[in-house]
């Protein structure tokens, strides 16, 4: 599928590609209003909290960030985000850059985005500090899956109310963390429904081995989005993922962003677009 350039300025147009009765159709979402990212007044708010947890995988107390939504109760029962940082970044970096408190407060009190509960833990597998060695990096960033499974999820599942099961759990990320999301949650379907790239960095694995069995990766995805900026440096591990996602029939998302950059103006944008389509049904 190829996408004509189009002229950014202020605004982002969002194109994908989905499989509509065997064909592929192209679309255009709105893009993320002026504003969307900003706190505002006259609004219920969620609660951004940061944590302490032992890890049974790796030993030692981690630290995890947790949003809650407005009007978070134990009586209720909420699906969750997994949503996983950068190679420079730990459990804070999706809080000080994304500011998905307030992305997800506006999208609720709007009623586009469905309450949920979001994740965002250091997604090393050592639980330390960023790594400037690539190499170590991406064996730290790499083993991490276990974590996710053995202690992360574990611990969201018995003290948050939320529904645990895999049509209620997203996993997405930027840059390494877009890998890890790729990497894991396509190698994970029963336990993810919902599955998100954000300009996904080297670490992702490639193409032809993300998914073994592609059918069931068609049958079992609610939904599979793979975004990038068309100037980042970056674009052609997206856009290589795409080609085999379209190769394969597997229906998802192909979101390029004309003249967005490895920022977090893109990460943002892809946050508000992902966050409004998962855990609800395809009408």
């Amino acid at each position: 599928m190829r996408f004509a350039t189009q002229l950014f300025v202020c605004v982002t147009l969002v194109m994908f590609t989905a499989e509509v009765d065997g064909q592929d159709k192209t679309k255009t979402l709105p893009p993320a209003p002026k504003g969307f990212d900003a706190k505002r007044d006259g609004i219920e708010r969620g609660k951004m909290e940061t944590l302490e947890y032992e890890s049974k995988v790796s030993g030692g107390k981690r630290k995890m960030a947790v949003y809650t939504p407005p009007g978070y109760a134990k009586a209720k029962k909420y699906p969750v985000l997994y949503l996983l940082h950068g190679i420079g970044g730990d459990h804070n970096e999706w809080p000080k850059g994304g500011v998905p408190n307030i992305i997800l407060d506006n999208l609720i009190a709007d009623k586009k985005a469905v309450p949920m509960i979001i994740a965002m833990p250091n997604g090393r597998a050592s639980g330390g500090p960023s790594n400037n060695k690539a190499v170590n990096a991406m064996q730290d960033f790499g083993a991490f899956d276990k974590n996710l499974l053995g202690d992360v999820i574990p611990y969201i599942e018995t003290n948050y109310s939320v529904q645990a099961d895999r049509e209620h759990r997203a996993l997405a990320g930027l840059s390494m963390g877009g890998g890890q999301s790729l990497n894991f949650g396509l190698s994970n379907l029963d336990t993810f429904a919902w599955v998100g790239g954000f300009s996904s960095a080297p670490n992702t694995k490639q193409p032809a081995s993300l998914i073994k069995d592609h059918a069931e990766a068609a049958k079992k995805l609610k939904l599979l989005y793979v975004a990038c900026g068309d100037k980042d440096s970056l674009f052609k591990i997206s856009q290589g993922v795409h080609n085999m996602l379209e190769e394969k029939k597997v229906p998802h998302i192909w979101n390029v962003i004309p003249g967005g950059q490895h920022d977090f103006n893109v990460w943002k944008n892809d946050l508000y677009v992902f966050s409004q389509m998962i855990f609800k049904e395809k009408k």
